[in-house]
């Protein structure tokens, strides 16, 4: 089925994704534990901020700042009933911006986990988990999003219940899921375990892949375990600008514009097409990898070594595909998944 981000995607062959949200909103002025999508309303014009930040370094679609607009985290700060409404107000400023933006842009609804353990693991239910998906992607609908934006996942249950969300708010939709734990997501799935999830869904998303994580050489790592399973599907990847360090008081990461226009590149030899960044990815980040994808023609699939070379170790021996790694166990500090 054509669409906006379909058919941007067929002409272009590449499209440059956005950054971080959470990094450049603090850099803003947002205070920790204060919820971001209050800003939606409240701060509209740094919103627009963001938004604008993400089109003007370059990028071809940039997600919305909905990433915890469900009940279940928005209950937390006493405004569960406002998720539907947060979502398409996010969604609405991301609309004004794409479309005096002079050149196609895509908006992505942005739609983070719910913050629960889903059954049989917790106690969040399938339907339960279905009905907040729902009403979230509902709302970026109503506000004029193109697209539905699954990220930052650990579980196949949860992926599977927005899956079922987006399918009854009918939003095509995008999914992306953390593989931070040696390689794994923390409920223990592979990249090629997410292939074959992905591939099984009643209603698939446009395109899969990975983002945030433990940095750039573990995520394309992952992207070739997801390209080495032979899926047509497009790939995603939107890794972090680097590792995360504790300097002065605040969390800085250390990767610069050049590592990710390097990582950037590499991410389209893995086998990725929709290629962005996660936390601490800045305008001038993008704008660096912007020009690194224009400039430089698509080469072949890297060697694990080219990668370590490139941007640094893997902080795990393994992904997990070679049957090694962690085991899906109870361990002290992990939840079993």
């Amino acid at each position: 089925m054509s669409n906006a981000f379909t058919d941007l995607l067929a002409e272009k062959g590449t499209l440059l994704a956005d950054g971080a949200t959470g990094t450049n909103l603090f850099n803003m002025g947002l205070m920790s534990g204060e919820p971001p999508e209050f800003w939606n309303t409240d701060e509209p014009a740094k919103i627009r901020t963001l938004y604008k930040g993400a089109v003007d370094a370059g990028s071809d679609l940039f997600l919305t700042n909905s990433f915890g607009a469900n009940a279940s985290r928005l209950k937390l700060h006493n405004a569960a009933k406002r998720a539907h409404e947060l979502s398409r107000v996010a969604a609405e400023i991301g609309r004004e911006i794409a479309d005096t933006a002079g050149r196609k842009v895509i908006v992505a609804g942005s739609v983070g986990p719910t913050g629960e353990i889903m059954e049989p693991v917790g106690t969040l239910s399938h339907s339960v988990a279905v009905e907040m998906f729902h009403e979230t992607a509902d709302g970026l609908k109503a506000g004029g999003a193109d697209i539905g934006w699954l990220e930052t996942i650990s579980a196949a249950e949860e992926y599977a219940a927005a899956a079922e969300g987006f399918a009854l708010a009918g939003l095509p939709w995008v999914g992306t899921m953390s593989f931070d734990t040696a390689g794994r997501t923390m409920m223990g799935l592979t990249s090629e375990g997410m292939v074959d999830m992905v591939e099984e869904l009643d209603n698939a998303p446009l395109a899969y892949g990975a983002n945030c994580g433990t940095g750039a050489s573990d995520l394309l790592r992952t992207v070739l375990g997801f390209a080495g399973k032979g899926s047509t599907r497009p790939i995603v990847a939107k890794g972090n600008a680097g590792i995360p360090k504790y300097v002065d008081g605040h969390i800085h990461y250390d990767g610069t514009p050049e590592l990710m226009a390097q990582y950037a590149v590499m991410a389209r030899n893995c086998g990725a097409s929709i290629i962005g960044g996660c936390c601490g990815t800045m305008p001038n980040h993008l704008s660096a990898m912007r020009e690194a994808l224009d400039t430089t023609s698509k080469g072949s699939a890297p060697e694990l070594a080219e990668i370590v070379a490139a941007l640094g170790d893997f902080s795990s021996a393994s992904d997990g595909t070679d049957g090694e790694g962690p085991v899906r166990a109870p361990r002290k500090g992990r939840r079993r998944g």
